[in-house]
């Protein structure tokens, strides 16, 4: 047992949880995957980055009394008093076969490489599942229409859990049509930034190396401003980055 997990035992108390039926009193304030590990759990896999990003803890959660079933990053998820825990096998990812240079941008593209999605009866659960908080469903139907650049635009943060696939009856694998849609739009639709290569051939000489050296050396709060603060380059109409 760490010395933080001794701390936040002693200002917080304790919760019950309960893995795969067996109950444990673990530090209340600690998240889902750190109260497992608590627990004596020890994770080899579907840990992943442990910070949001990555999408590999997904996990399903229920209360006492509570019917309602919650979908979550185990990471990310603080436990509950009376939380009942279960780990998922992988989300499965039946991914459409493509070759993004030979593909192009079309009304239909998406519904040709993903026919699925064509079968969406707009109940949102998806939407309901997204610990992201992503308008799954909307990008889906934006996608139905053709619409690739807003279908990228509105899945922009997912981080490919594969919760909202899990939990859909049509069987829509939306975390890999949005991919697609982002590939499509980076690839073929948002202009290419004229100073992209002149970056590239600069970090490769090493011109930035002591202003990337200071960045890693700073503390969270100077580097959190810093990026809050920063200028965002304005695109430029004209180069549709083609072929």
């Amino acid at each position: 047992m760490s010395t933080k997990g001794k701390d936040v035992k002693q200002e917080a108390g304790e919760v019950e949880v309960f893995v795969m039926g067996k109950s444990y009193k673990v530090p209340a304030g600690l998240t889902i995957m750190k109260a497992l590990e608590f627990a004596g759990y020890r994770y080899i896999r579907g840990c992943g980055c442990r910070a949001g990003f990555c999408g590999a803890c997904s996990t399903i959660y229920r209360l006492e009394d509570e019917q309602k079933l919650g979908f979550d990053l185990a990471c990310q998820k603080v436990v509950e008093d009376k939380m009942y825990l279960v780990q998922l096998p992988f989300v499965p990812a039946a991914k459409a076969e493509y070759n993004i240079e030979k593909i192009k941008p079309k009304d239909s593209t998406l519904l040709e490489m993903y026919p699925e999605i064509a079968r969406c009866v707009s109940c949102n659960t998806c939407t309901k599942s997204c610990p992201q908080d992503i308008e799954v469903m909307k990008y889906i139907q934006m996608a139905i229409r053709g619409d690739i650049q807003k279908c990228a635009e509105i899945s922009f943060d997912c981080i490919q859990c594969g919760l909202c696939a899990m939990r859909c009856p049509a069987d829509i694998k939306h975390y890999h049509v949005s991919q697609l849609a982002r590939r499509l739009r980076g690839k073929y639709i948002d202009p290419r930034s004229k100073n992209l290569a002149k970056r590239i051939k600069e970090i490769e000489n090493k011109k930035y190396d002591t202003e990337i050296k200071k960045l890693i050396e700073m503390d969270k709060k100077t580097i959190t401003n810093l990026y809050s603060e920063r200028k965002i380059e304005a695109q430029e109409v004209g180069d549709m980055g083609g072929d």
